[in-house]
């Protein structure tokens, strides 16, 4: 070993007053901790925003909260798991969770087909219907919850909306069927969701080498395959964003429910999750039940998420 060498090595050796080298990063002020200094303005509001009103979620779902307790009529009694335990012997709250499971589900998927399928279609377009596309798409991104319902609901209004007269289904009321309901809320759902999709993965794309593109034209690949074999594999992990950001928005999916079929259908024939907790928690003055609810969910949503992100893990696939 060379003289610089070894008093590098003994360099290395020597210690500090509490048994730290001189090479240790100080815990305040040095290089491992200037990340954390940045990320701390936005983690106090993160905090304030998500930390705070979930312990509040999860501590009024231990106590029997109802009006009387909220007027101070009656104490606040501790109940335990009580509320947890109403709930999943309550034969509504499965089927409620099935129904969501599903329409959750079959939104996903329809945004994912539908935001992939126009990401491909921008690629192909020249400029300005390029552009307009993007528009409209940013539009629909933009319209607000309740907006875009109530639009909806007027386009398949079976007295004054359009859609009935231009496919010839005379007063045919879209909302008053279960499944209909369902369908013409899944279409509203889709319309808002499929931008953030389809700006996402033609961002994608774009970054795609476009030799590679070439190719596997050259080899006589269809456009089909083309996205099967190149596309989806080199672009899994954007999809996997929009993935689980689509399960998550789907699956918690409030206002379109509740303006598009009047608080959940006829006889709560469409109520999901949210709707459900809504109307447990304040229409029947059950907070604690409903916030038991609203804690079940937000379980399920981390299930979903962490497990979609291990099987990803075991995959191979990095995030």
């Amino acid at each position: 070993m060379t003289p610089n060498g070894v008093g590098v090595a003994v360099r290395s050796r020597v210690r500090v007053r509490g048994g730290r080298s001189r090479s240790s990063p100080r815990p305040f002020g040095g290089a491992g901790w200037s990340p954390w200094l940045y990320l701390a303005p936005a983690l106090v509001v993160l905090g304030g925003l998500l930390v705070y009103p979930l312990y509040q979620l999860g501590l009024i779902s231990v106590f029997r909260y109802t009006q009387a307790q909220v007027s101070g009529g009656e104490p606040t009694a501790f109940v335990g798991l009580g509320n947890y335990s109403d709930v999943f012997s309550d034969d509504q709250f499965w089927s409620v969770l099935l129904a969501t499971v599903l329409f959750a589900a079959a939104c996903v998927v329809s945004t994912l087909a539908v935001g992939c399928a126009l990401a491909v279609l921008l690629t192909r377009v020249r400029a300005v219907p390029r552009l307009a596309l993007m528009l409209a798409a940013l539009g629909a991104w933009a319209t607000p919850a309740v907006t875009g319902s109530t639009v909806w609901l007027f386009l398949f209004d079976p007295d004054f909306g359009p859609v009935d007269r231009v496919l010839g289904l005379g007063d045919h009321s879209w909302t008053y069927g279960r499944y209909s309901a369902f369908f013409l809320v899944l279409l509203e759902v889709v319309w808002c969701s499929f931008p953030f999709v389809m700006v996402t993965v033609y961002a994608g794309i774009r970054a795609v080498p476009s030799e590679v593109l070439e190719a596997a034209a050259l080899d006589g690949a269809s456009q089909w395959r083309i996205w099967r074999s190149v596309l989806a594999p080199m672009l899994r992990p954007i999809l996997t964003v929009v993935t689980i950001q689509s399960v998550i928005w789907d699956f918690k999916i409030f206002t379109q429910i509740y303006v598009m079929t009047g608080g959940g259908g006829i006889a709560g024939q469409n109520l999901v999750l949210n709707v459900y907790a809504y109307q447990q928690a304040f229409a029947s003055s059950q907070y604690g039940l409903g916030a038991a609810i609203g804690v079940v969910t937000l379980l399920i949503l981390l299930a979903v998420t962490l497990g979609y992100l291990r099987l990803l893990r075991r995959q191979g696939e990095e995030l």
